[in-house]
């Protein structure tokens, strides 16, 4: 008797926002604003997985300088995958990296670290983007 049985790998994800502090234009100017967001997986237990971020809506976007729009104005950042900000996360072209788990069965919280770079002159306003979250597994 042959007996078979063929079990499929399932992924879920989440995400929160990255909510960078209220910060005037001359505090961007000055240094940094550093802000932690998170992307939750919940994948079938054993299941390899990798999470991809793409460059999200802002024209003139890429994976290393991303752009939060307000009207016609834009805003640089980029999203890093670990606290040092060394690692873009993206999508594995260009330097950029993914992040690479196993599945446990139970959500499993991933830091997403942002960082609006220092030096910009923007007007005030309230800036946003959409990034997109793939994750292949």
């Amino acid at each position: 008797m042959l007996v078979t049985a063929t079990v499929a790998a399932t992924c879920a994800v989440g995400t929160s926002t990255l909510a960078f502090a209220s910060a005037t234009s001359a505090a961007i100017t000055a240094g940094n604003i550093d802000a932690i967001g998170t992307v939750t997986v919940s994948c079938t237990t054993g299941s390899a997985y990798a999470v991809a971020l793409d460059v999200g809506g802002g024209s003139g976007a890429t994976l290393a300088s991303r752009r939060m729009t307000a009207g016609l104005q834009s805003l640089a950042y980029s999203v890093y995958t670990s606290a040092a900000r060394t690692t873009v996360w993206g999508d594995g072209t260009g330097g950029s990296g993914t992040v690479m788990g196993t599945g446990t069965g139970i959500d499993q919280v991933i830091p997403a670290y942002g960082r609006i770079f220092a030096g910009q002159i923007v007007p005030a306003a309230s800036y946003s983007d959409t990034v997109n979250v793939t994750v292949t597994y």
